[in-house]
């Protein structure tokens, strides 16, 4: 009995994971998200953006990658002015990563 109290939460927590993490259009959500943006990770569309091909000169392997871009950005609160537009998703065996590109 103790051990499902000690395992459930593990479990309820790499499926969560899985799950933020299982599309593009998730996982941009989740990046906006934890950067502090909680409303415009639930109400800003995406758009699919160009595919970009970028090389990995330390691995000499090509990773493929799309750009994505917020219909509704935040606006860039650390002194840019800007507003965080521009992401990069990565594809990482069955799972998918978002990272901040910059302005347009």
């Amino acid at each position: 009995m103790k051990i499902k109290r000690i395992v459930l939460p593990f479990i309820l927590l790499a499926a969560v994971f899985l799950l933020l993490h299982s599309t593009p259009s998730l996982a941009l959500r989740t990046h906006v998200f934890i950067m502090g943006h909680p409303i415009t990770a639930c109400t800003s569309g995406v758009q699919e953006g160009v595919s970009h091909v970028i090389i990995n000169k330390e691995k000499l392997i090509q990773l493929h990658e799309k750009a994505y871009s917020l219909t509704k950005p935040p606006a860039d609160s650390a002194g840019g002015g800007g507003l965080l537009e521009n992401y990069l998703v990565k594809r990482d065996g069955f799972l998918y990563f978002a990272e901040y590109i910059g302005y347009e």
